[in-house]
């Protein structure tokens, strides 16, 4: 998989956990190795713009997804084909205000936001109470087996 990561902020982040997980998840989803996606990380200024042009919303969002090819999870038998999955644009400033309201390391906030924005990437919203159910227990359910990975 290709995945692209571009850091445009003064904040430090851990890109080659980022790069992981995004890798550990699409591997998980059963995306085809040739899809390429990108993870970006903007400052408060640009989050808010786009969360204003593309979401009609004041002030600066944690994570916005932007699909592609409108590439959904394959199967063991049947991968998703290769394709362009899109962009993740992430903000670390609102997601460490995020992750200290949490109490929890930026680095965990960041990594379920990339997490939470593969989901989006792939078609999955939380709209729906039973949306929001599935994506959020799926989005639970990679970040436990990656930490689980990561112990190995």
């Amino acid at each position: 998989m290709s995945i692209e990561i571009s850091n445009e902020t003064e904040h430090s982040v851990d890109e080659v956990r980022v790069l992981k997980l995004a890798g550990f998840a699409l591997d998980r989803m059963k995306i085809h190795p040739g899809a390429e996606m990108a993870i970006m990380f903007v400052d408060e200024k640009a989050m808010e713009a786009l969360h204003i042009q593309w979401m009609d919303e004041p002030g600066p969002t944690d994570v916005l997804s932007f699909p592609m090819d409108e590439l959904r999870p394959g199967t063991e038998h049947e991968p998703t084909p290769a394709g362009l999955l899109g962009d993740i644009v992430i903000c670390p400033a609102v997601a460490m205000r995020q992750a200290e309201a949490a109490g929890h390391e930026m680095i965990h906030e960041v990594l379920l936001l990339t997490a939470h924005g593969i989901l989006h990437l792939l078609g999955f919203d939380h709209v729906e109470p039973d949306e929001e159910k599935e994506m959020f227990g799926m989005q639970k359910s990679v970040l436990e087996s990656f930490y689980e990975s990561e112990k190995v």
